[in-house]
């Protein structure tokens, strides 16, 4: 594999970013196409009728050889077997997958925080109704998720270095992710409910620690959150 290329849109994190920082933990070289000449273009053409077989309904996608493949946990089920970032037995690799819809479910949750009604409206149309919907999420659904997060860190009453056990996973990776969006869209909530879940607190900042990641974290390559994304940080829905 000389390259991976990456197909996701330019100027946000969104869900291409838990792709993002496994590739760059990795090491493996790849070409994020969208932000590249006629990158909108070479985005769209990947989509619908127009593109390759079995053709995605939506990025990230992600060309690895002559596949295609779409779908953040899918993709990471692939770069997790292939670059060390999962367990080798199938009954791992299936907990970790598990774990990663989990990590998707909650994303989806917190996307309608902002967009409760209807994704084809403007924030700006839903307000009321999105006020309703972070109050809900931040104070019942966000620790649901995040108590259940600090529980598999402390499988057994014993803290584990990482999501699966003993070693990093793309698991952790995108727990990170997860933890540096609920801190930009619900700093105020974080703030109030983090001490309650010290594993993920400290897992996060061993994660930002590694050197790849932090190159990363330092460099042009990594956007910065922005209300057009997945993670919004909108004062009114966070008091």
């Amino acid at each position: 594999m000389d390259s991976y290329a990456l197909y996701y849109w330019p100027n946000i994190q969104g869900r291409g970013e838990f792709v993002r920082l496994a590739l760059e933990e990795a090491g493996a070289p790849y070409v994020d196409v969208a932000r590249g000449k006629q990158g909108i273009a070479r985005l769209l053409a990947v989509l619908g009728q127009e593109g390759p077989g079995h053709a995605p309904f939506a990025p990230p996608v992600l060309k690895a050889g002559d596949m295609w493949i779409a779908q953040t946990a899918n993709i990471l089920l692939y770069l997790g077997a292939h670059h060390g970032l999962a367990p080798r037995r199938e009954g791992g690799r299936l907990w970790a997958h598990q774990l990663q819809l989990t990590v998707a479910d909650c994303v989806g949750e917190v996307h309608d925080t902002h967009h409760p009604v209807s994704s084809a409206l403007y924030y700006e149309d839903q307000k009321s109704a999105a006020k309703r919907a972070a109050l809900e999420f931040t104070t019942k659904r966000l620790p649901k998720y995040f108590d259940y997060f600090e529980a598999v860190l402390a499988e057994h009453g014993r803290r584990r270095p990482f999501m699966l056990g003993a070693r990093l996973s793309y698991v952790d990776l995108s727990m990170f992710q997860l933890l540096e969006g609920m801190r930009y869209a619900f700093p105020n909530a974080m703030a109030r409910q983090a001490p309650r879940w010290p594993g993920l607190i400290d897992l996060h900042e061993r994660v930002a620690a590694r050197p790849n990641i932090a190159r990363y974290l330092a460099s042009k390559r990594r956007l910065p959150f922005c209300e057009e994304g997945i993670f919004r940080h909108y004062p009114e829905l966070d008091p």
